[in-house]
C-alpha cells in the first residue's frame, strides 16, 4: 500500500518563493514516478513536476526554470522525501497540489488526462498566491 503524505503550501505575494514536501515511507522512490500534480478551480489537474526511478526529472513548461523537484532519503531510512521548492511564484501557480505516485515511468503526469490512471495521491496542499 503506497501512502503519501504531503506538507509545506500556503500563501504568498507574487514573486515570493513556497515549498512542498511529500513522504514516501514505503520506500517506492526506486520503482515509481513520483512528483506533482496540481489544479486550481475549474480547471483539469495538471502535471508539475516528476521525477523516476533513475532521478531523473521533468517539468510542465509552464514552471520550468521555476521550479524545481527532488527527493532525499532520510538516515535512518525510515522514508524517502519527495520536495518541490517553487520560486518566482504568480497568481496563476494557485491550485491545489498534490503529491502523486505511478509505477515505471512518468508519462502519465505529461499526457492529457494522464492524472485519471494515477492510483496512488498525497492528500493534497494548497497553493495561493496573490
Amino acid at each position: 500500500h503506497v501512502q503519501l503524505v504531503e506538507s509545506g503550501g500556503g500563501s504568498v505575494q507574487a514573486g515570493g518563493s513556497l515549498s512542498l514536501s511529500c513522504d514516501d515511507t514505503t520506500h517506492i522512490y526506486s520503482r515509481y514516478c513520483l512528483g506533482w500534480f496540481r489544479q486550481a478551480p475549474g480547471k483539469e489537474r495538471e502535471g508539475v513536476a516528476a521525477i523516476d526511478g533513475d532521478g531523473r526529472t521533468s517539468y510542465g513548461n509552464s514552471v520550468k526554470g521555476r521550479f524545481v523537484a527532488f527527493r532525499d532519503n532520510a538516515k535512518d531510512n525510515t522514508k524517502n522525501t519527495l520536495y518541490l521548492q517553487m520560486h518566482a511564484l504568480q497568481p496563476d501557480d494557485s491550485a491545489m497540489y498534490y503529491c502523486a505516485a505511478t509505477p515505471g515511468r512518468c508519462e502519465l503526469f505529461w499526457v492529457p488526462g494522464g492524472f485519471n490512471h494515477v492510483s496512488n495521491w498525497g492528500q493534497g496542499t494548497q497553493v495561493t498566491v496573490s
